[in-house]
């Protein structure tokens, strides 16, 4: 037993000292998330959350360096670029979550990707053999599943262990104890434990091996066949488009790229067997599977310059056509190039990452700025709404129309686009949207849309009224006299909270999924004692003033009153809607200002 346990010692104090920065980035990630759950400040809390982001980052990135430095040397000197990065990567984040944007999210998922991608041929960037470069990455994905499983016994028991104690010797343990204890562990657990499975590293990872049985049943017996029945799926679907001679779907790109990558994974788990043992269908499957990808390539491009010609270029629609023009590259280099080698698939993706994230001018975020700028121009322009070059906001627009021109104000003010957002806005509205767009971008899109004063609702919406009510208040001046705060929640499609005193204030919507039936604000003092007020009949009362002419109906004030605890609160907002789901209430708020004094 002795001996075991300075075996396993052993072990671990050899991964200390062969990893060292890896778990340096995985225990600042799983400290500052368990910190992150104790903060109660928003944005202090938002601080420690990137450090957690930026630490999470690194667990992959350095792991990528360590074994680029076991092949070349020099692992100093890559160490420090590589904390150099996530430095940078820290602070290029920003420093509240109310400026935090869905750009920061794209940066952060293409980030996460990159550093995968990387890890996959980090060691491989000379001529080693092609085998090696396999048998490296089948031993990652099998050591990651391992990983995740041996990960999940050891959250699931020492959890269970935590709430025994608890549960049977009365500690009365905090509820954050969980979470906290779940989270340190699923990050710092599993990065030593998926170190302990690569030990030696990248000399051990690419070492011959025997073929995994498991995974030969799974790639041949149920991926490979499942793809060709996705396959013929699709070719019935390229051939109804054909036969009606209509547009594909939006959609069909996806599952067009799913398909695709799905397919290349499965090629790659074969790769050693495509020549030898494999089952019929394996072989052909090897064979034909990049011809059959030239017509669905076709399909493809059809859907994605469908969308981006009628709406011009978002991020996800530049990452779907950067998708399908390296997948084409993938395609052409395995059907023409005879020395192809499968090491071309993560680099040239990873380029094409790299490409789209920093390129100048027609990288992702500044080719969807600009398309988004010229779509909003020719908006305006076709439905004749500027005058002098400011929106006219008095005259009559169609709904469809008022909630594509929101959208576009949305979307580039998300992008701090705002100077050229203010130059289409009159002076008379001028002094608002400045405040708007630059302190409450949550409310720029419900602002716009508000703001046309006269807005005429489609055939389509008048055809279903039952299932559609609207109600708006551009009422944003608030008599503050005798309060004592003023709380402002944009985002309330999520619990909101705020500090009043002792007391914690919650917005909660009530929802099942996606549909929302209504919200409630709850007081909870500092003995835990809570007391709720349910907003949902007084939304319910307000949507039944919905004119059948209009999309929603301007009311002078939507507001309400009442008492929780010690204090009293009267709540206003900008907007109600309820677009029912199947006959259901979905109702949206859009800004909740909160007025509380004590009583």
């Amino acid at each position: 037993m002795i001996t075991k346990f300075k075996e396993i010692w052993g072990k671990t104090d050899d991964i200390i000292l062969r990893y060292p920065m890896v778990l340096t980035a995985a225990l600042i990630a799983a400290i500052s998330a368990v910190v992150a759950i104790e903060i109660d400040h928003q944005d202090n809390q938002f601080l420690v959350t990137k450090l957690a982001f930026a630490g999470c980052l690194g667990i992959s990135l350095m792991f990528g360096i360590k074994m680029l430095s076991q092949r070349i040397g020099k692992g100093f000197l890559l160490e420090i670029l590589g904390a150099a990065f996530l430095v940078w990567f820290y602070f290029y984040l920003p420093n509240s979550e109310k400026q935090f944007t869905e750009v920061n999210g794209f940066v952060i998922f293409a980030l996460v990707i990159l550093s995968h991608l990387f890890v996959s041929f980090s060691g491989f960037l000379n001529k080693k053999p092609e085998l090696n470069f396999w048998q490296f990455n089948k031993n990652l994905f099998i050591n990651i599943f391992l990983t995740a499983v041996f990960t999940g016994v050891l959250v699931l028991g020492v959890v269970l262990a935590i709430l025994a104690v608890d549960k049977l010797f009365d500690f009365n343990f905090n509820n954050n104890l969980y979470p906290k204890t779940i989270l340190f562990l699923a990050i710092s657990g599993s990065t030593f434990i998926f170190l302990i499975f690569n030990d030696k590293g990248i000399f051990q990872l690419e070492k011959d091996g025997n073929y995994p049985q498991i995974l030969k049943f799974f790639t041949q017996f149920v991926l490979i066949p499942l793809l060709l029945i996705y396959v013929t799926i699709l070719y019935f679907y390229a051939g109804k488009i054909l036969i009606n001679w209509e547009l594909p779907r939006g959609w069909v790109s996806y599952l067009i790229l799913i398909y695709s990558v799905v397919g290349i994974l499965a090629l790659l788990l074969v790769h050693p067997l495509k020549e030898e043992s494999a089952k019929s269908w394996v072989k052909v499957f090897s064979k034909i599977f990049y011809y059959t990808l030239i017509p669905l390539l076709v399909l493809l491009f059809v859907a994605i310059f469908t969308r981006i010609l009628e709406y011009g270029y978002t991020e996800p629609r530049y990452f779907v056509l950067l998708l399908a023009i390296w997948l084409t590259t993938v395609v052409f280099y395995f059907i023409f190039y005879k020395k192809a080698t499968i090491k071309f698939v993560p680099i040239s993706l990873f380029i094409f990452g790299v490409f789209a994230l920093i390129f100048p001018y027609v990288n992702a975020f500044s080719t969807a700025k600009r398309s988004q700028k010229t779509e909003l121009q020719q908006i305006l322009t076709k439905n004749q709404l500027l005058e002098k070059g400011k929106i006219n906001f008095e005259k009559a627009i169609q709904d469809s129309v008022a909630t594509e021109v929101a959208n576009k104000f949305q979307f580039l003010n998300e992008r701090k686009q705002q100077a050229f957002l203010l130059s289409f806005i009159p002076k008379t509205h001028l002094s608002k949207f400045k405040k708007i767009l630059e302190k409450e971008r949550y409310m720029v899109n419900s602002e716009i849309r508000i703001s046309f004063q006269n807005i005429i609702k489609s055939k389509e919406v008048n055809a279903y009224k039952s299932d559609y009510q609207g109600v708006f208040s551009n009422k944003r001046n608030y008599d503050i006299q005798n309060y004592e705060k003023l709380i402002v929640f944009s985002n309330i499609d999520i619990q909101n909270e705020e500090q009043l005193d002792d007391y914690m204030l919650k917005t909660k919507p009530i929802k099942d999924g996606y549909i929302f039936s209504g919200y409630i604000i709850d007081l909870e003092s500092p003995t835990k004692v809570t007391k709720s007020y349910d907003l949902t009949p007084f939304l319910k009362k307000q949507l039944e003033k919905d004119n059948a002419d209009q999309l929603s109906t301007p009311l002078e004030e939507i507001s309400t009153e009442f008492d929780l605890h010690q204090y009293h609160l009267k709540v206003y907002f900008s907007e109600i809607i309820n677009n029912k789901v199947n006959k259901k209430d979905n109702i949206s708020v859009r800004d909740m200002v909160i007025l509380v004094k004590k009583k």
